[in-house]
């Protein structure tokens, strides 16, 4: 059971403010009576007819061809077995949310009341005309077997048990990459498989048909070895029953090559491990605790390959590596089936992935650490956003080779480049800018803890390892609001005021005053100002007692600036700060500048905002492409307004010619890539994605911004300052406590980012 602040959250989570983690969104308009009449009486008896005509036509008028059912009894529901139907509906909308965040998927999850095989089967075969697939979850062995063998042979779409094969799809991936690089053959590998489950099963099936050998697997289950001289064992231990002479986990392991745990944690020890093979591969997928503990198993081999399902090790088999990109590809030739050949093209693609060199916006996540192919990443990670171009059309191909596409694919780069679109409208960058942080968490000042909300974020970052928070306020305040949250860490507190910490507030009061005294502050000012909370943080980064700040929520931005820049200032070289706005909407991510500080920009200032953007989007690992906004294109108004934003494009084309940057052009030529590249083909921008607009006055950013966070769908991440010396940021006052996690996260990337240009500064 989870803790009770972890648990509230949980619930929470899953009850606000709508019950649930799906919904069912329209695709069509209908705010006319005509779109009424067309989307259902009279008009829709049209499309009907056509489906009554030719089934097939269901596809083309339909949903069915981007609809797939995850369908549960509840019989075997993650760590937490058998729940029944309703406890599981749960963790199948969450499934349904994967499908689509991943692969633009819909889902609608169907939890069935019955454990009766021949019940359960016909339900499925009622439903399934709706549906353009089927995902089996969370059923029991062995049951699971001859569900999914039933409907596979009875229903002519696509039926995967997830649990039966993501995990062997993703392993056997993992596999055949680290064979290589132990420089061994499949063919003559000894295997120990700890578990007899629906996923061990489905794990050795595919793994023998990559060429292992029945001889050199050794299966074992919670008795010990499966061997061939038990009795009454099941059809599919039978399958993998060794004929060697050992009885226990023990035996199994002395030479073997390989060990995949698919059962219970901590079974697996260090002489056991010692016992291996050279260069053993460990794949130890038991959850939430592996078979052994990474730590371990790293610390007893050093010529250890391992792999678990963990993501806070390298190597994490995890299934959404699989089942969405699977599915699309089947979806998208109409597939009849999802055969062994699709699975094996599946394997192959993630494994040659692995091998390739990674973006830049996945190294990102990982702070330092350039992910290369080697023994700790052998397999890509969830979020590479490469799986989507390279899974599903080697699925698809794979269907078609094997004839089981009902409508194939004849223009590939077409199709790769709709994957590409479809993942315009996912949040994936905020789970690389967190995971980023976590790579490195720094230190952060709250500078405005004493507010729940403000505290809740700084829970989440301390709980979810993306910061280490120091609190500043009230300490009895902040404890009694600590309480009530069951935040009972051991948490710096900081009251600017109270005697307790008059020395360090005297200490930050005479660098202060050396700082500004010939700015018209005394020590006595120096003093007073000390015991304002923005100044006192600000000084903490400057001293670096912390790595960044962060505040805002309970003021306003300009009282929250004044102090940041009295005290920190502009990095050597800035000659203005600015701001920009991470806007994440349905056609991808799109930076706004400057949303919050330059009131009218001059050209020069202009060029400047383009040049901070620039940098602040590489460390989201994005390639930038910017437009300088204006209401005129390209020379069509001689007026001042328009001809300053024409100046910063020849200033940014002239100081750095390898940026993607151009205008003056309108917002909307700027986001229609097809208007663009028809009125204006010689523009740098023509066959470009626009993901930064650099708006000419503050007017005209914050506006825009605000407007568009309003907007459905689309989630706003910022201000985020540019150009500061320290990492500081500032909350929108009134700020969520989502966005304050998210703002904390760039503070601590920010702090990175520094701290890395600093050393290289120091190399020169």
């Amino acid at each position: 059971m989870s803790k009770p602040s972890r648990r509230r959250e949980a619930l929470l989570y899953h009850a606000k403010p709508k019950p649930g983690k799906i919904q069912v969104v329209p695709t069509k308009k209908y705010a006319s009576q005509r779109d009424l009449s067309l989307a259902y009486s009279p008009g829709v008896a049209e499309p009907c007819l056509e489906i009554n005509k030719d089934t097939e036509n269901v596809y083309k008028y339909t949903n069915k061809g981007n609809l797939v059912a995850v369908i549960s009894n509840g019989t075997a529901v993650l760590g937490l077995g058998n729940i029944g139907p309703e406890a599981s509906k749960p963790v199948m909308e969450g499934k349904a949310l994967l499908f689509k965040i991943f692969a633009d998927i819909d889902v609608f999850d169907i939890e069935i009341g019955t454990e009766n095989i021949e019940a359960f089967i016909e339900t499925v075969k009622n439903i399934a005309p709706t549906f353009g697939g089927i995902n089996l979850e969370d059923i029991k062995a062995p049951e699971a077997f001859e569900i999914e063998r039933r409907l596979k042979e009875e229903l002519d779409i696509p039926v995967m048990h997830d649990d039966q094969h993501g995990t062997a799809i993703i392993s056997a991936a993992a596999l055949l990459n680290a064979l290589e690089l132990a420089e061994k053959d499949i063919s003559k590998v000894r295997i120990v498989i700890s578990g007899a489950g629906a996923a061990a099963v489905s794990c050795t099936r595919l793994y023998k048909a990559f060429g292992a050998k029945a001889e050199n697997i050794v299966m074992c289950d919670s008795k010990g070895v499966i061997r061939k001289d038990q009795e009454n064992l099941s059809e599919e231990k039978k399958e993998f029953a060794t004929a060697r002479n050992i009885n226990s986990l023990t035996e199994a392991m002395k030479d073997a090559d390989v060990f995949v745990g698919l059962s219970i944690a901590d079974i697996v020890t260090s002489k056991m491990l010692k016992s291996m093979a050279a260069n053993p591969i460990v794949f130890a997928m038991a959850n939430p605790n592996p078979e052994i503990p990474y730590d371990v198993a790293i610390n007893t081999r050093e010529d250890i390959i391992m792999a678990t399902g963990r993501s806070d090790h390298p190597n994490q088999v995890n299934n959404v590596l699989g089942f969405p990109f699977i599915f699309r590809g089947a979806l998208d030739v109409r597939a009849t089936k999802i055969n062994e050949a699709m699975k094996m093209a599946a394997v192959k693609a993630l494994a040659e992935l692995a091998k390739e060199p990674v973006p830049e916006q996945v190294n990102i996540a990982y702070g330092e650490t350039r992910l290369n192919f080697g023994r700790d990443y052998i397999i890509p990670k969830p979020f590479d956003p490469r799986l989507i171009a390279a899974v599903p059309p080697a699925v698809a191909k794979a269907a078609m080779e094997s004839g089981v596409a009902q409508s194939p694919i004849t223009d590939w780069d077409k199709y790769v480049d709709e994957l590409n679109e479809r993942m315009g409208s996912d949040n994936k960058i905020i789970k690389l800018l967190l995971d980023r942080a976590r790579s490195n968490p720094k230190r952060v000042v709250f500078a405005e803890a004493d507010h729940l909300d403000v505290l809740k974020a700084a829970q989440i970052v301390f709980e979810e390892g993306v910061a280490t928070p120091i609190l500043l306020g009230r300490k009895d305040v902040i404890k009694e609001l600590m309480a009530e949250l069951d935040f009972e860490e051991d948490i710096e507190i900081i009251d600017p005021k109270s005697d307790e910490h008059s020395e360090k507030l005297n200490f930050y009061a005479q660098k202060f005053w050396e700082q500004r005294k010939r700015s018209g502050v005394s020590l006595f000012d120096a003093k007073r100002l000390m015991r304002e909370r923005n100044y006192f943080a600000s000084m903490m980064v400057m001293e670096a007692d912390v790595d960044a700040m962060v505040s805002g929520y309970a003021r306003s931005y300009p009282t929250v600036v004044r102090p940041i820049l009295e005290t920190i200032g502009k990095y050597e070289g800035v000659d203005k700060i600015a701001a920009t706005n991470l806007m994440l909407t349905p056609r991808g991510p799109l930076f706004i500048s400057d949303t919050s500080i330059n009131i009218d920009p001059t050209a020069k200032e202009l060029a400047n905002i383009a040049e901070m953007t620039n940098y602040t989007m590489k460390m989201f690992g994005l390639k930038p492409v910017i437009a300088m906004i204006s209401y005129a294109n390209f020379g069509s108004s001689k007026d001042p307004h328009a001809a300053k934003v024409r100046e910063a494009v020849r200033i940014l084309h002239s100081t750095n010619p390898e940026l993607v940057v151009d205008g003056e052009i309108q917002v909307d030529f700027a986001l229609n890539a097809e208007m663009l590249k028809s009125k204006f083909p010689f523009s740098k921008l023509a066959g470009n994605k626009v993901n930064a607009l650099i708006f000419p006055n503050l007017d005209s950013a914050n506006s825009n911004y605000k407007m568009l966070k309003e907007q459905k769908d689309v989630v706003s991440i910022g201000p985020i300052l540019l150009g500061m010396k320290k990492p500081v940021h500032i909350f929108q006052l009134g700020a969520s406590v989502e966005e304050m996690v998210n703002m904390t996260a760039i503070a601590v990337v920010d702090a990175q980012q520094k701290e890395k240009r600093e050393k290289e500064k120091y190399k020169k």
